[in-house]
C-alpha cells in the first residue's frame, strides 16, 4: 500500500519528480490533492491541514488520498515546492550579481506573503522538488562568477534563504495572532501603556523613544535584505581588490586568462571543470 511508504525519503524523491509530470484527468489526480491542501493552508494554516479534511474538501474518503500520496509530510513536500514554481513576478535579467541576487530573494519573499503557512514548514529534512532545486540553482548561479570560494558561495545562498524565512516566520506569526485576537498588531502595542510608563528608567529606550525612532520604523525586509546583500559586496570587493590577476587553474595548474566579464576563473576550460567535478564526486 502507498502509505506505508510514507517513511521513505527515496519514494519521496520519486513523488516530487513525477509530479511535475502528472496529467490532468477525470477523478481525485495528485494535482487537485496537492491543488486542494493549498487552498486549505492558505484558509486555516498547516495546523488546520489533515488528510481527511483535504479528502472532505475534494468529496473522496481519506483512504482514497492515501493512493496517491503516503502521508500529510509528503503532501507538504509537494506543496512547498507546487508554490515555489508560481513565480508570481518573474525574475529580471538583471545585470551584475546583487540584482539578480536580491530579485531572487524578493521572488522567494513574494511567495511567502501569498503563502504565508510556509513559514510554518520546519525542520531541515524536507525534500526538494524540481522547483525548489530550480530556484536554488539560480540563487546560486547569481555569485558563481564572483571572487567567493565555491563553500563561500553556499553559504551566502543559505544566509539570504534564512533571512526571508525568518522574515516569512515573523509574518506567519502576526497573522495568526490578529485572527485569533481580532485587535491589529498596531492596536494591540498602541494600548500598551501599563508597560510604556515604566520604560522612563532605561536610557537607551527614553532616548530613542523621544527621538522619534518608533514612529516611522523600517521595514524589516527592506533594511535587512540591503544590509545582507552590503556585507555581501563588501566582502566580494575586498576580494576583487586583494585577487592576484596572474591565477592559476586549480585542475591543471596553467594560467589563467580573465573572464569576458572581467570577474576571476577558476578552471581554464570546461574539460578541466568536468574534471574536478568528477574527482570531486568519486572522492
Amino acid at each position: 500500500m502507498t502509505r506505508g511508504r510514507a517513511g521513505d525519503p527515496d519514494h519521496g524523491v520519486e513523488l516530487l519528480w513525477r509530479a511535475r509530470e502528472r496529467e490532468p484527468r477525470p477523478g481525485l489526480s495528485l494535482g487537485r490533492i496537492v491543488q486542494a491542501a493549498i487552498e486549505l493552508a492558505d484558509a486555516e494554516g498547516l495546523a488546520g491541514l489533515s488528510m481527511r479534511k483535504v479528502a472532505d474538501r475534494l468529496g473522496f474518503t481519506t483512504m482514497s488520498l492515501y493512493r496517491h500520496v503516503p502521508g500529510r509530510d509528503q503532501l507538504v513536500d509537494l506543496m512547498v515546492d507546487e508554490v515555489t514554481g508560481e513565480h508570481p513576478d518573474d525574475v529580471p535579467s538583471a545585470e551584475g550579481w546583487r540584482a539578480r541576487l536580491e530579485a531572487g530573494a524578493r521572488q522567494a519573499w513574494r511567495i511567502r506573503k501569498r503563502h504565508p503557512w510556509l513559514g510554518e514548514v520546519r525542520g531541515t529534512r524536507h525534500l526538494p522538488g524540481p522547483n525548489a532545486v530550480a530556484h536554488y540553482d539560480y540563487m546560486l548561479s547569481t555569485l558563481i562568477d564572483t571572487a567567493l570560494t565555491p563553500s563561500e558561495v553556499i553559504a551566502v545562498v543559505g544566509v539570504v534563504g534564512r533571512f526571508v524565512d525568518a522574515e516569512a516566520l515573523l509574518l506567519l506569526e502576526t497573522q495568526r495572532e490578529e485572527r485569533r485576537s481580532g485587535v491589529s498588531e498596531q492596536e494591540w502595542w498602541g494600548a500598551r501603556d501599563t508597560l510604556y510608563e515604566r520604560l522612563d528608567r532605561y536610557p537607551a529606550i527614553t532616548h530613542l523613544w523621544t527621538a522619534g525612532g518608533w514612529d516611522a520604523p523600517e521595514d524589516s525586509f527592506e533594511f535587512g535584505l540591503r544590509r545582507l546583500l552590503d556585507g555581501v559586496e563588501a566582502l566580494i570587493n575586498s576580494r576583487d581588490e586583494k585577487r592576484d590577476e596572474t591565477q592559476q587553474c586549480e585542475e591543471c595548474g596553467r594560467p589563467l586568462e580573465p573572464g569576458a566579464s572581467g570577474r576571476p576563473r577558476v578552471y581554464c576550460s570546461r574539460a578541466c571543470q568536468q574534471r574536478a567535478y568528477r574527482k570531486r564526486r568519486s572522492g
